[in-house]
């Protein structure tokens, strides 16, 4: 038997997901994999080293990409956790906001000295993950001041309210000198990383990100509960800066656009935290905007729909077929591959939780049965409901879901 090549098998399992992402039947469900604590675990190192220690972090990222194959991974870089107003602040010049992106990664945090993020070894265990606690950096009053001027008052107000190291102009500018110093080898280490995938036959699918207008409002300005407040009792100017921040949201997209982009990765936050009626009226026109304004520039969108999506699942339909993927974490995946069939590429279907507490043979009869009845007619990539995995997680567990996919996957 002649064994193939990283090439081949980049190429095979890259084809796997873009006839998923285009609504067909590959040869095989694609199957994306865990990530999250469970790789450093794997490798004996601390969450601390993994979110401070580049070449650490490679080799663990490589050790557990080897042993736990899968055709779409998101195990491929440090651990972080996103603040949204940073990288929204440097909206006006893509270069800037093209490098910075929005993970504030260890190194990051700790040059910057923000408020809205804990991390292992500072603020918390050495073997607990990044946290982010968010904050209220923005006053009611000064919603006008967002939407006539969105990218100047992130970056001349909230952030000096953010990050410590950022209060003062004498402050700022050594943090942004070591900023870009640190950005540099953030940079070679990324490229070190994607070298290193390409060798064990993982396709390099790159991608951009957006966000849903209120939730940046609700996750870096104002704090979800000051914000759900704020829909009832300034309503008008809530919607105006909705409006103010589609701009920005798609500038910060589109600086990767040159790179060769195909994907916008937009997690959304409150949406299982509003009715219908809010969701209809603050959430989905301006999230859907960002979407189809993405896809006039040929970049489809990858939404992952946190929480129970269930009761909003049929404004997707709004959207043109083939827009992109609905990556699901807890809404019944099987009403939404019924409902979104030939229309949406639905994504996810494992519970974490069975990931973590379950056991090989319960991981295949759920498996077996899952795919049984979403597989057919294709746009389908199985993947946990979450991709970040506990220290704890069995690894036989992994490998019986792993297995289970090559098993009943096929089409």
């Amino acid at each position: 038997m002649t064994l193939k090549s990283s090439e081949e098998i980049s190429k095979e399992r890259l084809a796997r997901i873009e006839a998923a992402i285009n609504l067909k039947e590959p040869d095989r469900v694609p199957f994306s994999g865990l990530g999250g604590d469970i790789i450093p675990a794997y490798s004996g190192i601390t969450q601390y080293e993994y979110c401070f220690d580049y070449e650490k972090t490679r080799k663990a990222i490589v050790k557990f990409n080897k042993d736990f194959p899968c055709d779409w991974t998101f195990a491929a870089g440090f651990t972080g956790v996103g603040v949204p107003p940073f990288t929204y602040a440097f909206a006006d010049y893509p270069d800037v906001s093209a490098s910075v992106g929005m993970a504030m990664y260890g190194t990051i945090h700790d040059i910057l000295g923000d408020k809205c993020t804990r991390y292992p070894g500072r603020e918390i265990d050495k073997n607990c993950s990044p946290q982010f606690i968010g904050g209220t950096f923005m006053e009611p009053e000064e919603y006008d001041k967002l939407i006539e001027d969105p990218v100047g008052f992130i970056s001349e107000t909230v952030l000096p309210r953010i990050c410590r190291n950022l209060e003062t102009p004498r402050k700022a500018m050594a943090a942004m000198v070591r900023l870009g110093l640190e950005v540099e080898k953030i940079t070679s280490f990324v490229q070190a990383v994607g070298k290193d995938l390409a060798e064990l036959g993982y396709p390099s699918i790159p991608f951009t990100l957006g966000y849903a207008p209120l939730d940046l409002i609700g996750d870096g300005l104002r704090d979800e509960m000051n914000l759900l407040l704020d829909l009832r009792r300034y309503p008008d100017k809530v919607k105006r800066a909705c409006e103010a921040l589609i701009e920005p949201i798609l500038k910060v997209g589109l600086a990767l656009k040159p790179f060769g982009v195909k994907l916008a990765f937009i997690p959304l936050h409150l949406n299982e935290y509003l009715s219908p009626k809010l969701y209809k009226e603050f959430y989905w026109p301006y999230l859907k905007e960002v979407i189809l304004r993405f896809l006039d520039e040929g970049i489809k969108s990858f939404v992952f729909f946190e929480g129970r999506h269930d009761a909003h699942l049929e404004t997707i339909l709004e959207l043109p077929a083939g827009w992109g993927i609905a990556y699901f974490e807890k809404t019944d995946i099987r009403k939404a591959k019924k409902l979104l069939k030939g229309h949406t590429c639905v994504m996810g279907g494992v519970p974490i939780s069975l990931i973590v507490s379950g056991t090989p043979e319960k991981i295949d009869a759920y498996i077996k049965e899952l795919l049984d009845e979403v597989k057919p007619g294709g746009g389908f990539i199985l993947a946990p409901s979450v991709g970040i995995a506990p220290r704890e997680t069995p690894l036989e567990n992994i490998k019986a879901l792993i297995e289970a996919v090559e098993k009943y996957g096929k089409y």
